[in-house]
Formats: C-alpha cells, structure tokens, sequence
C-alpha cells in the first residue's frame, strides 16, 4: 500500500499523542504512535519488530536491507506534557501558520520519523539503484526518552544488531551535535527533631544540618571546577545548580524536617558511579556527625555524558554532508546509551529551544535541507560506492 504524503504522516504522528510523564495523570505510553510507524515502514518494504518493553512502552525496529553494520537513525516517539491554556494552538493537531508547522512532538522529535519515510519514499521514487546497497538501513524508535530513556537503555542492552554508525534525530538545528554533558539530579533530605524553639536542647533543627551539607556540596562545586576541565565545551567543566529548598513551618518551632534538591551535570569521561562517589566522600563528615538523619535519593535516573571525538572519521564526514562543523551542548539525549554500539551523532531539524515550549513549531525551512542531508547520509553508509 502506497505510504500518506509527508504532511499527512507528520499530522498522523501529532495528531496521535504519546505523552510520558512519572505523574500517572499524564502518562499514555506509545503504543498506538509505534502502530502507525509499523504500518508505514512495512509499506515502504522495511521489516519491522516491535518489542514491549513495559506495559505500554514499546520500541520499534525497522530494516531494509542486508549485511553487517550499516547505518541506525534512531530517535523517541513520546512527547512531554503540555499546558493547554499556554498554547495558542491545538497540541494534537499539525497547523501550518506563518510558515511553520505547529503541534507537540514538530520538533521535539517524533516528527522527525516522516522526515525518514519521506527520504526513503523519494529515493525509491527516483530511481535509485537498490541492488547496489550493500550495508543496511536501521531505524529504532523508542519510548520513554522524556522520563527515564527506558527505550534506549532496555535496546542498548538487548541490541539484536550492530551498526556502523547512528544518527539521533534530535531538534539540532541540523548541526551534528558530538558531545553533550550528563545530568544527575538529587533530594538530600535532613530529618531532625522538631521542637519550641525557646529551648535549642529539645529538638534537632534540620535547617542548620542542611547549612553543613550545603557547605559540603560547595566544596565539592569547587573540586569539580578545579579537577575537570573540557575545552570542547561553552561551559568548560562540571556544573552544580542548588534549585529547590524547603525545610520548617514556623519561626518559633525548629525545624523538623529539610530538603534540598541540586543537579549536576558532568562532563563526558566523568562517570556517574565516580560522581556519586565523590558526594559521598563530601558528605562523609557530616553523615558521620548527623548518623541516620541525612537522606540522598535520586530525583530521576542519572544520565551519563557522551562524547564521538571531533576527529573521528563519523564526525568529519557528517560535517561534510551538513555543510557545518560540528559542535557539543549542554542538554541530554539518548545519544550515551546508543554510543555504546556504535560511534553516535545528534543531528535533526528544528531548534531545541522549541522543546518543552507552548507552540512548538518546526520551521518549513527545515522540510527540504532535512530529506537532503538523510539521503546523503543513507547513500554515504549504507551503499557502495
């Protein structure tokens, strides 16, 4: 069956909501998003597997083609929540106004999967010469990239195959994107002893014990400033964001109870399991003083830095097909779970700045660049020369 025009595979995959949120109200799973996908890949002749990875949560595969190695563009179905009376738009629909299409997931990023189809569908169109691909063309959609990257751990992990190389289709501004930091975020929690605060001895103020841990996370702040430095970035070394504090409930009661939240986001190179050693370390003292009354949970899982070196050969050739040289960011994707098969760029349309925002939109700009720069790079790994 012939595959809908790009435009209505774009409305096909808004209109179809896919929300992923660690709040039950809002949280829908994916499953009819991978349907449509399914449907429209075995179409274009790829043989596709799903795979419920939770209740609801479901990756897709899809390859068309032969042989080792070859060539994944790879990106996430589910969407963030969104703030119906801050749109000026309807979230599940695709509205083109002012050159733009709008709608939740134009950018950020399941719409970038009709970007894919349409690629593949023109260049079957046109008359490419099939019999001389000789490395095959993966695509992987995931769930759960908003929340826990459940999609991409649980498939780095169960990979029934190796590429060569992979592209994340993630809102870029088509810069490919080589490096990014991690991201930690933690709630240190002070239970003390609450009290009349007219007589210090009866209780056990938390405020006081979170003012000897904060001054523990300020010299860890310093020690990763100091001890870890990368060029490579805008931000050249670790960052550390004291963001949320809460503890108490009246001026005369001391204080029962505190709570910080913080994040961290360290460079590449800088593993999670190092970095929780060295809060740990930090904090020792003051654990040590205050015993059982300091808490660390995570707020969410950790995600850890990625980098594909600058020289690289991957990193070298995509600037070439982008007409762009490459660069590094501060936000996080699925790109370290997928580096562990095979070297990964971060490269789409659309600018992230449109991610998690009212309207969001992806320029028509974008449309033709995007198709491009796929065929390129399908024609580049996945066909001989």
């Amino acid at each position: 069956m012939p595959i809908p025009k790009f435009v209505d595979i774009y409305q096909g995959l808004i209109s179809t909501s896919s929300i992923s949120s660690t709040d039950p109200k809002w949280d829908q799973g994916n499953a009819q998003v991978i349907a449509k996908l399914a449907t429209w890949f075995e179409d274009l002749g790829f043989t596709v597997t799903t795979e419920e990875v939770e209740p609801g949560k479901l990756n897709l595969m899809a390859q068309l083609g032969s042989g080792e190695g070859g060539l994944l563009l790879a990106g996430h179905t589910d969407t963030v929540p969104f703030d119906q009376g801050r749109w000026n738009f309807d979230p599940h629909q695709l509205t083109l106004s002012d050159n733009r299409y709008y709608g939740l997931g134009t950018a950020d990023m399941k719409g970038f999967f009709a970007f894919i189809l349409d690629a593949v569908k023109q260049m079957q169109k046109n008359g490419t010469d099939w019999s001389t691909q000789n490395k095959p063309l993966y695509v992987l959609a995931t769930c759960d990239e908003e929340t826990t990257m459940l999609g991409a751990k649980h498939f780095a992990k169960e990979a029934p195959f190796k590429p060569d190389y992979c592209i994340i289709g993630e809102p870029t501004n088509l810069v490919p994107i080589r490096g990014h930091k991690g991201h930690m975020a933690n709630a240190i929690r002070i239970t003390g002893k609450s009290g009349h605060s007219s007589d210090p001895a009866l209780g056990i103020n938390a405020i006081e014990i979170m003012h000897e841990v904060m001054y523990s996370l300020m010299h860890l702040k310093q020690q990763l400033i100091k001890d870890y430095h990368h060029p490579g970035f805008a931000i050249p070394n670790p960052t550390m964001n004291l963001g949320h504090i809460h503890g108490g409930d009246s001026a005369n009661r001391i204080c029962g109870c505190c709570e910080l939240h913080y994040d961290l986001r360290p460079l590449p190179g800088l593993s999670l399991e190092s970095l929780d050693q060295l809060l740990h370390e930090h904090l020792q003292t003051v654990m040590q003083k205050w015993p059982g009354r300091i808490e660390v949970k995570p707020l969410h899982p950790p995600i850890p830095g990625y980098e594909c070196h600058a020289d690289h050969h991957f990193v070298q050739e995509m600037q070439l097909i982008c007409d762009t040289e490459s660069q590094t960011v501060n936000y996080c994707t699925e790109a370290p779970y997928l580096q562990e098969l095979c070297p990964t760029l971060v490269m789409g349309p659309g600018s992230i700045d449109q991610a998690h925002q009212p309207d969001e939109f992806l320029s028509l700009d974008f449309i033709n660049p995007t198709i491009n720069i796929l065929q390129k790079s399908i024609n580049q790994y996945c066909f001989s020369s």
